[in-house]
């Protein structure tokens, strides 16, 4: 009977994630395709990834850029949507565009000889706030799109000599992406 009950687990353990991602993967499918109304499973997406390469490529030129940034004018003139559409463009921004935010990865000592998290430097200079000696790092939370910007002393900040890719990884997955 135990056996049989550490087989279980064992199945679960191999079943769960699979078939999450498989879910997930499968509601975007038909999510894209519900929009779009195709009969074909799988060409919304396929559909949705030719267009926003192809965004990509238009706003890479010198005419689509304007376009573009004639668009994202019109998103921050307008008073709810800008305050939605410029917290996402910011974030997008922060973790993947030419201006990324999250490229200084640091281990902070919350209390001396205590705990230590991960984060990332997100700005040095605090004098706006009259913290001239103290620098923002944003926490993420592991399993979660979500986190907190704390202010520290900088001399408790340490930068780690790692890819802030890796760290993100590592901080998202609850430090457990790679662990075998």
């Amino acid at each position: 009977m135990k056996n049989l009950l550490g087989y279980f687990i064992k199945g679960l353990l191999v079943f769960v994630p699979a078939a999450l991602t498989v879910t997930i993967i499968v509601w975007v499918i038909r999510a894209f395709d519900g929009l779009l109304d195709l009969p074909i499973p799988g060409l919304g997406s396929a559909i949705a990834v030719a267009i926003i390469t192809l965004i990509g490529f238009l706003a890479s030129n010198y005419f689509g850029n304007k376009f573009f940034a004639l668009i994202d004018q019109v998103f921050i003139r307008l008073p709810v949507v800008k305050l939605l559409y410029a917290a996402i463009k910011d974030f997008t921004n922060a973790l993947a565009g030419e201006k990324r935010s999250f490229d200084k990865p640091v281990l902070v000592e919350i209390i001396s000889g205590g705990p230590k998290v991960l984060g990332f430097i997100t700005r040095e200079d605090l004098s706006m706030f009259a913290l001239s000696e103290h620098v923002a790092v944003y926490l993420p939370q592991s399993y979660n799109f979500a986190g907190q910007v704390l202010i520290f002393p900088s001399d408790r900040v340490n930068p780690l000599d790692i890819e802030s890719s890796k760290v993100m990884a590592f901080i998202v997955s609850g430090g457990v992406l790679g662990k075998q």
